[in-house]
């Protein structure tokens, strides 16, 4: 039993990942985490908060010692209702205690920037849920999550080049590919054949593809009228002429890869799906990249692959 975020919470955020993480609340899309471009964090679902707990988080330079947990009795007209029972939240210092009633768009506190996190990730919402008879406390066990069938999600379809727009310690962002429609939709970066990727290619062990359905892309948001265009992948992937995983059931296994820019060792790519932007985050710790540079990614077999987690 798949839960299914609705398309309106999710357009409420500019960027979602399902699978961008190495932690296992993340494998199989059983988690997804949600930007807001706030220092508030927008709850994405109804309900009754009945616990909060500080926990004690991965000792980072850039990243505070504790993050938070908030589990919410979810009401019955509440986001992923219809599936589950409870919603776990993190990454929130709660302003909110048991006993609080929250709707959808409530603030439940400030984000935290936790050690959990990879220094080149920014902060958000994470989300997950459980059923009745589950342990909502425990990091792993939550249902899987699918998107809904009427959200429109359009890949950006990439030819490995571009021109760095934003630069971090340990990432800088591209100028491509471009958003096919900023505003009106979520893109993320397209496989060869038009799958759209999820997760850390391929830094992560696994991630996420996503098929959308070319007939449906723009057909309205309200998903009248139309089958909707998007649904778990399942196939071979490749990117940019070289294979690059597996997928099945949206599931991807990415395969034995090393990354370049410039010729430069790369770390990977970080994937989302964004409603503004579309361009390319290359994982690079140590970098000597700049505002300005084109720069080129290929793609080539290895058998050392860099796998974080």
């Amino acid at each position: 039993m798949a839960v299914t975020l609705p398309a309106a919470v999710c357009r409420r955020y500019p960027r979602l990942s399902l699978f961008n993480s190495p932690y296992t609340a993340h494998d199989r899309g059983c988690a997804v985490d949600l930007y807001p471009d706030s220092v508030d964090a927008p709850s994405p679902v109804a309900g009754e908060v009945v616990d909060t707990r500080t926990v004690d988080a991965p000792s980072k330079p850039y990243a505070a010692a504790h993050d938070h947990l908030i589990v919410v009795d979810l009401a019955p007209d509440s986001p992923g209702a219809a599936d589950a029972d409870a919603a776990r939240i993190l990454h929130v210092d709660p302003d909110v205690s048991p006993g609080d009633h929250v709707a959808v768009g409530d603030s439940l506190g400030e984000l935290v920037r936790s050690g959990f996190f990879a220094p080149w990730v920014t902060n958000h919402v994470h989300l997950g849920f459980r059923g009745a008879d589950d342990d909502p406390v425990r990091a792993s066990g939550s249902l899987p999550l699918a998107l809904p069938a009427d959200l429109d999600v359009r890949p950006a379809e990439w030819d490995g080049t571009g021109t760095v727009v934003e630069t971090g310690d340990t990432y800088v962002v591209l100028d491509s590919p471009a958003h096919p429609a900023p505003g009106e939709c979520f893109a993320g970066l397209a496989a060869d054949d038009g799958t759209v990727l999820d997760g850390g290619l391929v830094h992560y062990a696994g991630g996420g593809a996503f098929s959308v359905d070319a007939a449906a892309v723009g057909a309205g948001a309200d998903g009248t009228g139309a089958d909707r265009g998007v649904t778990p992948a399942t196939g071979p992937l490749s990117l940019l002429g070289q294979r690059v995983g597996t997928a099945a059931d949206g599931t991807v296994d990415w395969a034995d890869v090393a990354l370049r820019a410039n010729d430069e060792p790369i770390t990977g790519l970080s994937l989302f799906l964004g409603r503004k932007t579309a361009g390319a985050k290359l994982v690079c710790p140590d970098h000597g990249f700049a505002v300005g540079d084109e720069l080129a990614v290929e793609i080539a077999p290895t058998d050392e692959p860099i796998r974080l987690g």
